[in-house]
């Protein structure tokens, strides 16, 4: 076989290939677009709004040690930019 006949069946696969990905890629296209009408249609895609509960104990908790992490953050800086 010859250089000349390798390219072209070498070219004539990367086209196929080419083909084929783009084929796929169009099918799930249409696909995606075909299962967002029917979720539309049928009103599924309305969310509920959620309950949170109110978390007060704990977030007031949280923010009184704020000034612990940034104090250690700030030594875990200064350390590091000791030791390099």
């Amino acid at each position: 076989m010859t250089i000349t006949g390798m390219l072209g069946q070498s070219g004539l696969l990367t086209l196929l290939g080419m083909c084929v990905v783009f084929s796929f890629i169009i099918i799930l296209i249409i696909c995606m677009t075909i299962m967002k009408a029917v979720i539309h249609a049928l009103k599924l895609d309305k969310e509920e709004p959620a309950k949170t509960p109110v978390a007060s104990a704990p977030a007031a908790s949280a923010a009184g040690n704020d000034g612990a992490i940034i104090a250690a953050i700030a030594a875990a800086v200064h350390d590091k930019a000791l030791n390099s």
